[in-house]
């Protein structure tokens, strides 16, 4: 299922918690050799997991990580703003209506289809929360899973070519790209509408995010 969890509750789901943490490890420290922190939990957790980030969560059936990712708006600190504006044209992109996604993980031992689940869950947030646009930075891995998902982003600028290239992207919300992704992932409309109301309520989700 999917679970939309903000960090200052992510202790009520220890199992979620630290086998997301590991998971993110896994996949950025050992895989993709990104310069980032592990601690001696073997936890891959940085100073925006330390903003009460929300997270978007496939919980796999014996409730672990099957993959995630982490939201913030961008009327605070975000890595496009603090570390990407040279590829922005050194515009911060600083919006109630966008917020940022990062740290798209899927587990090593996932379950299929969890890209897609993610996405419909992103999608989900979006619509809720009567957002324009996500933005994010992705490498050119990600270019030929955007395109199968049928949600590719705007790039507003990349650096590096082939392999090597870093972009920042803009994707659009949509009820349709929503629905769409509903039909990509399997999952019913009103069960991925269940999934937020429970988790939040979409007008306790507003509050807790403006």
């Amino acid at each position: 299922m999917l679970r939309y969890i903000y960090a200052d509750d992510l202790n009520r789901f220890p199992q979620l918690r630290d086998s997301m943490f590991r998971d993110r490890a896994n996949q950025f420290k050992e895989r993709l050799d990104w310069d980032v922190d592990v601690d001696a939990n073997g936890h891959e957790i940085d100073e925006y997991d330390r903003l009460n980030p929300l997270y978007a969560i496939w919980q796999e059936r014996d409730g672990s990580h099957g993959g995630s990712m982490r939201i913030l708006p961008t009327v605070g600190d975000t890595m496009v703003n603090d570390h990407f504006l040279g590829l922005t044209g050194g515009v911060a992109i600083t919006s109630p209506l966008i917020w940022e996604v990062t740290r798209f993980c899927i587990s090593p031992s996932a379950s299929n289809g969890v890209a897609a689940k993610l996405s419909l869950a992103l999608a989900e947030i979006g619509c809720s929360c009567h957002l324009d646009h996500f933005v994010g930075v992705f490498d050119a891995r990600m270019i030929l899973i955007y395109r199968r998902l049928g949600w590719s982003p705007t790039v507003i600028g990349t650096s590096g070519e082939g392999r090597n290239a870093i972009s920042v992207g803009l994707w659009e919300v949509s009820q349709a790209t929503r629905d769409d992704l509903c039909a990509r992932s399997g999952i019913h409309p009103a069960t991925s509408a269940g999934w937020i109301s429970a988790a939040f309520g979409p007008r306790e989700l507003l509050a807790k995010s403006a």
